[in-house]
């Protein structure tokens, strides 16, 4: 049954209000790792990959004390989620959840075009390497991809994604040392700086037409 619309998007079901609400709790959560980083990635980078499991936080948490197991279950949990989230969003309201993304998050409608027809014509390359994408995402959804290839073509972007960046972060050991040292010394000016560009990039979004 189709509800009320909030905001010009029908509630056309229940697990559709419920992607909503989750999509928006992540983008909550992403805004508070995009200020406190500097410091969670110090203090707790477990934290920090459950607020969000962005490819620079990935690289950044290794060069800590976490634990395989956790880089791995916690990075991979958190896109799959994300992913799913999207997915949902994409399958109850289709082309509006695009047009969210294009009015709030600063997407722009050609590289959803872009995104669209790679996915028509590579659906199985497309879904695996922009397997942190809300776009491709919420497109797999519009799509209506089976679940089991979906959940498959998830399992190989995660593995392929966490275990490049792992591999990437043993090749430049030195350097994400020396990064973190750098953020040791200085992340309360990370943090400020980071309350500043958050801050920037929301009220443009929030502008667009």
């Amino acid at each position: 049954m189709t509800s009320e619309p909030t905001d010009g998007i029908p509630l056309r079901a229940w697990w559709g209000r419920a992607s909503i609400g989750a999509f928006v709790a992540l983008v909550i959560c992403t805004n508070i790792a995009a200020i406190t980083w500097a410091r969670l990635v110090l203090s707790s980078p477990e934290t920090l990959l459950v607020l969000s499991s962005r490819n620079r936080y990935l690289a950044l948490v290794l060069g800590t004390d976490i634990s395989g197991a956790a880089y791995w279950l916690i990075g991979s949990s958190r896109i799959a989620v994300a992913f799913v989230v999207c997915h949902l969003a994409g399958r109850a309201y289709g082309d509006q959840i695009l047009a969210l993304f294009v009015k709030y998050l600063g997407v722009d409608e050609p590289t959803i075009a872009r995104l669209r027809a790679g996915f028509t014509r590579a659906d199985w390359a497309l879904i695996p390497f922009f397997v942190g994408s809300n776009i491709v995402a919420a497109i797999s959804g519009i799509q209506r991809t089976a679940p089991a290839r979906l959940a498959a073509l998830i399992a190989i972007g995660l593995i392929a994604r966490l275990a490049l960046i792992q591999w990437l972060a043993n090749i430049f050991n030195e350097q994400l040392t020396d990064a973190i040292n750098v953020l040791q010394k200085y992340s309360w000016w990370f943090v400020g700086g980071s309350i500043v560009l958050v801050f920037l990039a929301n009220a443009r979004n929030v502008r667009r037409p």
